[in-house]
């Protein structure tokens, strides 16, 4: 067993390579192979893993916003079985009234605008499959960006706007269609507009930050960002929850230039903890899908996060709710926490401190969930902890975490059990010099391999991705050179482990070629199974 004195004190440090090495160098066998950072990534893959997670990247507004003179849409007034053609006949006309409206300076003119922004918002928001081409191919944009002039009434921006945001929701090139709209978007922003022209402009914007970097940059050049921060301030729930999710939108990744920008203005770290701590379960999360992609780009993000109270915070959201769509984001943004360096994670998460084991009741609960998303997010925050001090191993280790880990290794999808696999190697041991293979902690290595988790390592080792099957040799390793009493290749044969091995033997990987054959040669040489 590695010396307990020794290894409580080691534990590995980011790579001096990038700032966002990920903290998994500790598993490395004697052929030094590292897995690199994968919070960056992280930040720009999650836009999908979001829709998948039931959270749409651009949403169609149908009802008035809170606090609406409006009164709600009744049941049945949704449009469904309308033929197509007689819906875009209907929009190319409500087109043609927006235009003549506009004209129109003699009594009653301020009433039919409003009148022919109503009936064209109906279209757009009230039909199932709402005839935006229809309306974007008759020339409704720039008429609308008309009326969202400054100086007209406050009703008639509420509509305009609520066209532009169901349009910004359409397709690519519909969403596209809106940039000569950005301007007046993000000037009403501003406090001189009312909360909900505000609210309903940053709905638009969200929609239009949704769809893609290059219309992210368009905003951003035209100083989205700060005005929409500020609306993230209000103490209106829905105007806080509707400027935090389209903030989400844009600044996600994988430039981390304006996640630093948004971190440093003014008021918003106290912002995220007060919308945190708030009952309402859809503004806290939105607020921690901010924390996502702050602290995947961000190290100065991560640093004054990591000092608060959010942890605290994401914690105890994991601990108390069942909502789905509020877990995976609070569960996202602890697993980016926990993956910075290891200063931030032993000063965070101390061993003996309330809010370590919380943290680890939390990630244990989302393990024995029955959604996938729960289940990956929390391996891969495990893996992170793991990989930190021998306190923080030996905590895992002794907790429910690790027969759940050895359980999914065996039966859990591809991907969680990569994630379970690193978990499990990091538990079993602690950094020794740059130049030697880790020291191995065998009360650890012993009991995963024989609570059933080897037969899992070398499913990996037959795994066609790469990483996967570099994690699985480097068990392997570990158990051949450190199981007692020499057992350990007896243990990989009996698993048909030189099988899985060998089919590196001609592989056009040279690394592996070379790591898989290193190992057969080393524990299946010519002298194995004499001394039986």
């Amino acid at each position: 067993m590695a010396d307990d004195s020794a290894s409580a004190s080691a534990s590995p440090s980011p790579s001096s390579d990038s700032p966002h090495q990920h903290r998994r160098d500790a598993i490395k066998s004697s052929v030094h192979s590292t897995a690199g950072s994968r919070r960056r990534e992280h930040a720009v893959a999650i836009g999908k893993e979001r829709r998948e997670a039931l959270i749409r990247a651009k949403r169609v507004c149908r009802a008035p916003l809170s606090g609406s003179d409006e009164t709600e849409m009744e049941e049945g007034d949704m449009v469904i079985d309308e033929e197509k053609a007689c819906l875009e006949a209907k929009t190319v006309h409500a087109v043609e009234e927006l235009k003549s409206a506009l004209s129109n300076q003699g009594k009653g003119s301020q009433k039919k605008k409003i009148e022919v922004l109503r009936a064209m918002r109906h279209l757009l928001s009230q039909s199932e499959v709402p005839p935006v081409d229809a309306a974007v191919k008759a020339g409704v944009v720039p008429l609308l960006v008309q009326y969202l002039s400054f100086g007209s009434p406050n009703e008639q921006l509420l509509e305009a706007a609520w066209c532009l945001t169901n349009i910004a929701a359409g397709e690519p090139e519909e969403t596209k269609s809106l940039l000569p709209a950005l301007p007046l978007l993000i000037a009403h922003l501003g406090e001189k507009s009312s909360i909900l022209v505000a609210e309903q402009c940053a709905w638009a914007i969200g929609n239009v930050a949704g769809e893609g970097a290059e219309l992210r940059s368009k905003l951003l050049a035209q100083g989205a960002l700060r005005p929409l921060t500020h609306l993230m301030l209000s103490n209106k729930g829905s105007t806080a929850r509707t400027a935090a999710w389209a903030l989400s939108n844009l600044i996600k990744g994988p430039d981390p230039k304006v996640a630093n920008e948004l971190i440093e203005i003014d008021g918003v770290p106290n912002a995220i903890i007060r919308n945190l701590e708030k009952a309402d379960e859809e503004l806290a999360t939105e607020v921690a899908w901010v924390v996502v992609y702050l602290s995947a780009l961000s190290e100065r993000a991560i640093s004054l996060i990591v000092r608060s109270s959010v942890p605290q915070l994401l914690i105890g959201r994991l601990l108390s709710s069942d909502n789905l769509q509020l877990l995976i984001p609070a569960l996202r943004g602890l697993g980016n926490l926990v993956a910075g360096d290891g200063y931030m994670v032993d000063s965070l998460l101390t061993v003996g401190n309330n809010i370590t084991g919380q943290a680890l009741s939390g990630l244990i609960k989302c393990l024995k969930s029955d959604n996938r998303v729960l289940r990956k997010e929390a391996s891969w925050a495990l893996s992170n902890i793991a990989a930190g001090s021998f306190e923080h191993k030996k905590l895992i280790f002794a907790s429910e975490a690790t027969p759940l880990l050895v359980n999914l290794i065996a039966n859990a999808q591809f991907d969680i059990r990569k994630e379970a696999a690193y978990t499990l190697g990091h538990l079993c041991v602690v950094p020794a010099r740059s130049a030697e293979p880790p020291n191995i902690i065998v009360e650890h290595l012993v009991s995963i391999v024989d609570g059933g988790a080897l037969p899992g390592f070398i499913n990996l080792v037959r795994s066609a991705d790469i990483e996967s099957a570099r994690l699985g040799l480097q068990f392997l390793e570990l158990v051949m050179r450190g199981y007692p009493n020499g057992q350990g290749p007896k243990l990989v044969e009996m698993e048909d482990g030189i099988d899985a091995m060998e089919r590196f033997q001609f592989h056009e990987n040279e690394v592996m070629r070379n790591m898989a054959n290193g190992l057969v040669d080393k524990y299946f040489g010519e002298d194995y199974g004499l001394d039986d």
